[in-house]
């Protein structure tokens, strides 16, 4: 799956972001077409030229489309790389019959190998889960229903993963 600019952001959402204090996020996080009105939970500090905030819970830095120039017009085109990211996310077929609604959804205590995972149920992560695989497998995780991970909660990488080849396509709304 090819992010293209979009990959530029650890989050990137059309609707909005929040979080709870105790969050760690590492890189850039995004909201557009929306304002940082919709980054909600972060104690956002405006750096000085308007195009971008910082807050504690995040190592980046946070964009929202209502910033100063060239801000919205590089949340456009990340926004459209995401659009097109996830169709194609979507569009990857399961052909295993054992990734299909996986646990029921409750994938918390589970390791999961590189591959698509198809579920038509909500997706549920109340224990610590697993992404294991070497470093250019790719784990693609298909939901028509919402992500919910709770507090205190991780997703671990093993065996050589890499985050950057793990793609959550999630349909309804995510709250991790």
């Amino acid at each position: 799956v090819n992010l293209r600019s979009a990959g530029n952001y650890a989050i990137l959402a059309k609707t909005g972001i929040s979080t709870v204090p105790a969050s760690a996020i590492t890189g850039d996080i995004a909201v557009s077409p929306i304002a940082a009105t919709a980054i909600t939970g972060f104690d956002l500090i405006l750096d000085s030229e308007g195009e971008f905030s910082t807050a504690t819970q995040f190592t980046g830095k946070a964009y929202a489309a209502a910033y100063a120039e060239p801000t919205p017009f590089l949340l456009t085109d990340a926004v459209g790389d995401m659009e097109t990211a996830y169709a194609d996310a979507s569009s990857r077929p399961n052909e295993d019959p054992d990734r299909i609604n996986l646990a029921g959804g409750s994938i918390g205590g589970l390791t999961v190998t590189p591959g698509a995972y198809t579920f038509k149920t909500d997706i549920e992560i109340l224990a610590n889960m697993y992404f294991s695989g070497e470093s250019t497998d790719v784990f693609i995780i298909q939901t028509t229903g919402n992500l919910f991970q709770a507090a205190n909660t991780n997703v671990i990488l093993k065996d050589g993963a890499e985050a950057k080849n793990i793609f959550w396509q999630i349909a309804g709304r995510s709250e991790v």
